[in-house]
């Protein structure tokens, strides 16, 4: 070993070259830019899931307010009602409180506490037009139809969608 003297250059010396360097930027670019293009699309299904299971809940909270109402042969009471063409259904007799009201109105200006949703209920007759191929007088076929209107990935609307419960009703 000498001293004074400069040491030869090593020529294993580790390092990244400029290009390498450049190549590992323009892989990480696209890769981000990858993410940048799936993230609202993610963000999109999310929220478009979210008013999907709203919509679903709505719906089925109206079920229950329809299964909870009276309809018996003895004594005759019908406060589950029918629906007139496309109105909401309204209650048969004076069992039911003497209500001239529909128990279920159409909520098109908004469902309480979400505005953003129009809820509306139909009640049919089996004993009039068959309810799943079934004609009876003792069944009725409940049909609740919550709307909304979700947006794209762009945040403009993309039309209304509409979630859809039936449910077949016996007398008791």
């Amino acid at each position: 070993m000498t001293f004074g003297r400069p040491s030869a250059l090593r020529l294993d010396e580790g390092g990244l070259t400029l290009v390498e360097v450049l190549l590992a930027v323009a892989i990480v670019g696209v890769a981000l830019a990858g993410l940048g293009v799936v993230i609202p699309v993610a963000f999109h299904g999310v929220q478009e899931g979210n008013q999907m299971s709203s919509a679903t809940f709505l719906a089925e909270q109206m079920m229950e307010r329809v299964r909870s109402s009276a309809w018996t042969a003895a004594p005759a009471i019908d406060c589950l009602g029918f629906s007139a063409g496309d109105a909401a259904p309204m209650p048969i007799g004076a069992a039911c409180g003497g209500s001239i009201e529909s128990p279920f109105p159409d909520e098109t200006d908004g469902v309480s506490g979400h505005p953003q949703y129009q809820r509306t209920v139909r009640i049919a007759g089996c004993a009039i037009s068959p309810c799943a191929g079934v004609t009876t007088a003792g069944l009725r076929l409940v049909e609740v139809a919550v709307a909304y209107t979700p947006l794209t990935a762009r945040g403009v609307s993309a039309g209304p969608k509409t979630v859809r419960l039936a449910w077949l009703v016996s007398q008791k």
